[in-house]
C-alpha cells in the first residue's frame, strides 16, 4: 500500500507538517510513504502545463493507493498553496487523478477550533472533483502549535485517535488491506 502526504502548509515550522510526519512515522512496516511538496508549484494557469513540478505532483497523486492531507485554518479557509496544488491536480475537470482517490482530511490550527472550517471547506472541494473523501469523525487539532517541540508533534492522545482513523482508512475501501489501487 502506498499513502501520499500532502501538507497545506510550506513554513519549516509548520505543525501541519509535522503532524502528517507523526502519522507517518507510526505507519507499520509495508507502508509507502511519501510526501507531496507543493513549494514549487507555479500559480495554476490554465493557458500553461505546469511542468515538472505539476507533472511530478499528478504522477504522484496517480500512483498513490490514497492522500491523506493535514490544512491549516487561514482565515476560515485552506491556504491559497494547497488550493492551487489541488487545481493543478484537478485537470480534467471529473476525470483528473482526483476521481475515485481515496482522501483522509485532518486540519490543524493554533486556534481553538482545530482548522474545523478549512477542513469542510477542503472536502467540499475534493468532493468537487469525485475524491472519495473517507467519512470518519473529523480529526481536528486544535491549539496545535503548543503541541509541536523542536518539529515533532508530540500530542499522543491526538495521534492516537488520528492513528485509529488511519487504520481504518487503510482497510476500509477494499478487504485486502486499504485503499484499491489506481493507475
Amino acid at each position: 500500500m502506498r499513502l501520499l502526504g500532502l501538507s497545506g502548509s510550506l513554513r519549516r515550522a509548520s505543525s501541519s507538517t509535522a503532524f502528517l510526519e507523526a502519522l507517518f512515522a507510526r505507519l507499520p512496516e509495508g507502508v509507502e510513504r511519501a510526501r507531496a511538496d507543493i513549494r514549487a508549484l507555479p500559480h495554476y494557469d490554465a493557458d500553461i502545463d505546469g511542468g515538472a513540478p505539476v507533472a511530478g505532483l499528478i504522477e504522484a497523486i496517480r500512483t498513490a493507493d490514497g492522500l491523506v492531507i493535514v490544512t491549516p485554518e487561514y482565515n476560515y479557509s485552506i491556504p491559497g498553496v494547497l488550493k492551487n496544488a489541488i487545481d493543478w491536480a484537478s485537470r480534467p475537470s471529473y476525470r483528473s487523478v482526483f476521481a475515485g482517490k481515496p482522501v483522509l482530511v485532518a486540519s490543524v490550527s493554533g486556534g481553538a477550533l482545530g482548522g474545523v472550517r478549512a477542513q469542510a471547506h477542503l472536502k467540499y472541494v475534493l468532493d468537487g472533483m469525485l475524491a472519495e473523501v473517507f467519512p470518519h469523525q473529523e480529526i481536528v487539532v486544535p491549539h496545535t502549535n503548543a503541541k509541536v517541540t523542536d518539529g515533532v508533534f508530540s500530542d499522543e492522545a491526538t495521534l492516537a485517535f488520528a492513528l485509529g482513523a488511519l487504520e481504518r482508512f487503510r482497510r476500509g475501501s477494499r478487504s485486502s488491506g486499504g485503499p484499491a489501487p489506481r493507475g
